[in-house]
């Protein structure tokens, strides 16, 4: 039994035919996300179509039904987890890439789409879509659009909001709606496509997209840098985004996230190490030794251990063991983590990871550094060990200091892993109360009835 209307039940039973779940085991699996949380919903629905998306919503929206958009559940906050119950709309059957236009350099999919199986699709074109988050090859591009994804390209290339040119989408309110164009250029009223990419299903259930494609670099070169300290290594990272070469690019590790690369993860690196960079270019046989001198310069100066390039993609691949080498690493200190992505200006790195650390020394806790330097986008990764009850007060209690810590040095909550649950409550300190109450009219006019991700990124 679930706790639908019987006449929704019956309807949508109608509509999707086998794309309607209610037996218990399978709703289960649709519960919960990379959160760790989980809720049950009353029903899970797979539609095939547009119009069975539009529907259903309607259909929902006269019984007064909670619906949660889904992609494949990779999301760390929570955004997918059903906690109001109602129905999970899963896109995992609106997976076609519909059209690629190389001439256009642009490409039209559905939302269930996985980000790897689109990127494969691209290669024969010579063309790539730019965000690429860490879970590429098993997350959807509607999901990448629910909390703007970027990944190590971002500090180059942008993430999901910079790479739409145009979606389709159902609201709240049942209607079918279509924002952009497909072209790079455009001035026609208010660019609600940017809008709806990060807001997390909660205006509308996105059902097609126009992707922006960026022809595919001829080669990549890698740059290792490892400093003294961490705070030679963000004067470097100031140095790299202020002179003009912009790098594809630029990965920071902390003294504790080095140290577990070397001691746990085997990589090679030298024990004097305090911090480490990873800068990456990309471009053609004429231009990229040029961007590579480049970096290397602004790389270099006080505090530099050493610099190593590599000379072919075997030792790319070599001198980017260390980073891959450390989230299994990570499991080696406590076997719970809360891994978030806070944002900060470049130039107060330092400033975040010293307050990181000294927090790690107050709560007991241990907590690694890494992240996108490039954009000042760094993933705090606090571990813990979740049968101690004591550990999880004291790790949540220090994660709700990061983020306090990362506003007042002028950054924000997140970069791509967006808000769902794990920070709604904090977005009062991050946003002022005016706009917070217009972000929640824009809720109000896309979604009347407030049933797309109840709960999720706006607090109540």
């Amino acid at each position: 039994m679930t706790g639908l209307p019987a006449a929704l039940d019956r309807e949508l039973a109608a509509l999707l035919g086998d794309g309607w779940l209610t037996d218990p085991g399978e709703r289960f699996t649709y519960g919960y996300d990379n959160s760790r949380r989980e809720a049950m919903p009353d029903a899970v629905a797979l539609p095939r179509t547009t119009a069975q998306v539009q529907a259903l919503v309607r259909a929902c929206r006269r019984h007064r039904v909670p619906i949660v958009a889904r992609g494949r559940g990779t999301n760390t906050t929570g955004a997918a987890v059903p906690v109001a119950g109602g129905v999970v709309v899963s896109f995992e059957h609106m997976d076609r890439i519909l059209d690629i236009r190389p001439g256009d350099r642009c490409a039209v999919v559905e939302p269930g789409v996985l980000n790897g199986d689109l990127q494969a699709a691209l290669v024969p074109h010579g063309l790539f879509w730019p965000p690429d988050p860490t879970s590429a090859g098993y997350s959807t591009v509607g999901g990448n659009f629910a909390c703007n994804a970027g990944g190590p390209r971002a500090v180059k290339y942008g993430a999901s909001r910079d790479n739409v040119l145009a979606l389709t989408a159902v609201t709240g309110a049942g209607e079918l709606i279509r924002c952009g164009s497909a072209t790079t250029k455009g001035s026609t009223g208010y660019d609600l496509q940017r809008l709806l990419v990060g807001s997390e299903g909660t205006l509308a259930l996105i059902v097609e997209a126009t992707l922006r494609l960026v022809p595919a670099p001829v080669e990549r070169r890698a740059i290792r840098a490892l400093y003294r300290d961490v705070a030679a290594a963000a004067q470097a990272v100031a140095r790299l985004m202020a002179q003009p070469m912009t790098p594809s690019m630029l990965e920071f590790m902390d003294h504790h996230a080095v140290r577990l690369a070397r001691d746990v993860g085997g990589a090679d690196l030298p024990p004097e190490a305090g911090a480490l960079l990873m800068i990456e270019a990309d471009g053609d046989a004429q231009t990229l030794p040029h961007a590579v001198e480049a970096l290397m310069r602004a790389a270099g100066g006080d505090g530099l251990v050493s610099l190593d390039e590599a000379a072919d993609d075997a030792a790319r691949e070599r001198l980017w063991a260390a980073r891959k080498a450390l989230s299994p690493a990570l499991r080696t200190l406590a076997p719970g983590k809360i891994n978030e992505d806070v944002v900060v200006p470049v130039s107060r790195i330092p400033d975040l990871v010293d307050g990181v650390q000294a927090l790690s020394a107050e709560s007991g806790l241990p907590i690694v550094c890494f992240g996108h330097a490039g954009n000042g986008n760094l993933h705090v990764n606090l571990m813990f060990d979740p049968a101690d009850t004591s550990q999880l007060e004291r790790a949540q209690a220090a994660m709700a200091q990061v983020f306090e810590l990362a506003i007042r040095l002028g950054g924000t909550l997140s970069g791509e892993h967006g808000i769902g649950l794990a920070k709604r409550d904090f977005m009062p300190r991050a946003i002022d109360p005016a706009t917070l109450a217009l972000m929640r009219a824009i809720k109000a006019q896309f979604d009347p009835d407030g049933i797309l991700n109840p709960g999720k990124l706006l607090p109540p």
